[in-house]
């Protein structure tokens, strides 16, 4: 019983924003202005959009396939605007979340550095209120036309993560109808869910109640709001593809669940805001007498689930005993 959070209720916020197009540094700063005001509003968890920065690419629904230098184009300025864990972009971030003494959970189009330098993540971000990053979670599986942008996660950065406000953790989009994917956050224990993510319609809404009912979670749910507007005229596709679009390319319809499936806050619609809600931890727990499905409710006797939690690296080095011994020598 001694990891149980406070006892108190807090304050929650789903940012509903637009980014600043394509342009990596002025949507941190305008992250980290955000996190400031739900800050300054009491806001201890604060979260953001699916690939909020530096957009998300909505391109890949509205470019042909085929047509590849446009698409080749639009991927080289997202990449040259990615974010690479740790830089000073991360740096910001995290100063941001702990001069606001408040937990932040951003998405964003991540950086391979590890490996290429030049293929993408769609990633979450977690940061501590300490300003500490505490990890990430890369998308396991790009949904539709996202595939022709981001890569494949793995099972090494699903996680929960422990807070003074009950665990959070959480999926991105799509990822949220991989029956699996939740059952293994349930099985952690997670209470704050964080479902990040460029849907918006009827059906997403239902998805995030239902997730709320079957996890016993509160759901905080951030979609991204952008306009037409919100890319410069002097994005060739942009006359060529969206020439005929509403301004709104989405309206958002963020949201906060609490754990019987009921809205507490928004849905925000066709404009950029912050919501909060008041969230109860001893809510959570409570309705959990009569559903826990990681626990009285589950059959281990039936059901058996293994996830592969190790990482799976493009490149690993091998020497030779000589070699490792001359290594050794030479970082002393």
């Amino acid at each position: 019983m001694d990891n149980l959070p406070l006892d108190v209720p807090f304050t929650v916020a789903a940012v509903q924003a637009s980014p600043v197009f394509l342009n990596r540094e002025a949507t941190v700063a305008k992250a980290c202005r955000l996190i400031q005001d739900a800050g300054s509003r009491g806001a201890r968890v604060i979260v953001f959009p699916e690939a909020y920065i530096p957009t998300y690419p909505d391109w890949v629904w509205a470019v042909p396939a085929g047509d590849s230098d446009t698409l080749d184009h639009l991927y080289g300025r997202l990449l040259a605007n990615s974010v690479t864990i740790p830089s000073q972009s991360t740096d910001d971030l995290c100063a941001a979340a702990q001069a606001a003494n408040a937990f932040v959970v951003v998405g964003l189009n991540e950086c391979n550095a590890e490996a290429s330098g030049t293929s993408l993540y769609n990633t979450l971000l977690y940061i501590d209120d300490q300003g500490n990053i505490m990890g990430k979670h890369r998308k396991l599986v790009p949904t539709g036309g996202e595939r022709l942008i981001w890569a494949q996660g793995d099972g090494s950065t699903l996680q929960v993560f422990d807070t003074p406000y009950g665990r959070l953790s959480g999926l991105i989009c799509w990822e949220n109808y991989m029956p699996l994917a939740r059952y293994t956050l349930y099985a952690w224990g997670v209470q704050l869910y964080i479902a990040s993510t460029w849907d918006r319609g009827d059906g997403w809404q239902a998805t995030i109640q239902h997730i709320a009912r079957e996890g016993r979670v509160h759901v905080i749910s951030s979609c991204m709001a952008l306009r037409l507007s919100d890319s410069p005229d002097s994005l060739a596709m942009k006359q060529r593809f969206y020439g005929q679009a509403d301004e709104w390319i989405n309206v958002g319809r963020s949201a906060i669940v609490n754990p019987h499936g009921t809205f507490i806050a928004g849905p925000l619609e066709a404009e950029e805001g912050i919501l909060y809600a008041q969230v109860d931890p001893r809510e959570a727990r409570a309705a959990r007498s009569s559903l826990d499905v990681a626990g009285h409710y589950a059959r281990p006797d039936v059901f058996e689930l293994v996830v592969h939690a190790g990482m799976h690296p493009m490149i690993s080095m091998e020497y030779s005993a000589d070699e490792s011994f001359a290594a050794s020598l030479s970082d002393d």
